[in-house]
């Protein structure tokens, strides 16, 4: 089940009253996800979210230990592309067991079914998440996932509170921000509960999301035509974007 952590609480993980910038770096190779690492450094990011987009798992978790071991300070999260918490907590807990850190599990879908009167799929995964001490950030009413209907945000995400620590949600595609109408009816379901936002944050638009906890963006800091690399006039803007947010609250 969701740890009681509210927002402040996960802003503080990071020394942060502003919306946590967490870039997402579609992984390729451990060479340049290193490159993308020291961009989003020396720009002051406080983290990032790695994602294996192009390939399976088994490749992916080689690359992730590679990416610890060269940067162990690091703040990092990963996101299993295609599987739920069901099959990538008992390797997360592995890679714990085996000294890797990962800071924190995104998954696109934490199986949330406001339809249900229980939430079988939420406590099978539950039930797995075991030893792992890491975040858990699950997707709800998630781009490419099963759709969910406007009237059922506020349910949905009032479930989700209880099954992770950080309630996450999307706009329709990647690269397609979520509507200003969907943030604030998650906001209001879930009170002080974390937030995270993925998919069509952009220096642009960030100004619209000061209920919004963490900015889990990839495409919105890469140079143009680009999925894989971060820009770093881009992010330096978004973060400075994220910090005004700060400052207003």
């Amino acid at each position: 089940m969701g740890e009681r952590m509210n927002r402040t609480d996960f802003r503080a993980l990071f020394g942060m009253r502003a919306p946590v910038v967490l870039p997402v770096i579609h992984v390729l190779d451990t060479t340049r996800s290193l490159q993308n690492i020291d961009v989003l450094m020396k720009e002051g990011a406080p983290g990032c979210f790695l994602i294996n987009h192009d390939f399976g798992v088994d490749r992916f978790l080689p690359i992730v230990r590679e990416v610890r071991a060269a940067q162990s300070d690091l703040w990092m999260g990963v996101n299993f592309l295609g599987v739920t918490g069901r099959d990538a907590f008992p390797k997360l807990a592995e890679l714990q067991r085996t000294g890797c850190r990962v800071d924190a599990y995104w998954a696109d879908d934490a199986r949330i079914d406001e339809r249900a009167p229980t939430q079988s799929e939420a406590q099978e995964i539950a039930d797995v998440r075991g030893e792992w001490t890491g975040l858990y950030l699950g997707g709800t009413a998630f781009k490419k996932q099963r759709p969910v209907k406007e009237s059922d945000y506020g349910r949905a995400a009032k479930i989700a509170c209880d099954w992770m620590d950080v309630v996450c949600t999307s706009g329709a595609a990647t690269g397609i921000e979520a509507e200003d109408a969907k943030i604030a009816t998650f906001r209001e379901a879930i009170g002080e509960k974390p937030l995270a936002r993925a998919s069509g944050i952009t220096p642009e638009n960030a100004h619209r999301y000061a209920t919004v906890d963490a900015f889990m963006v990839a495409t919105g800091i890469n140079f143009d035509g680009n999925f894989y690399d971060i820009d770093r006039a881009r992010l330096r803007r978004l973060l400075d974007v994220a910090e005004e947010l700060g400052d207003k609250t």
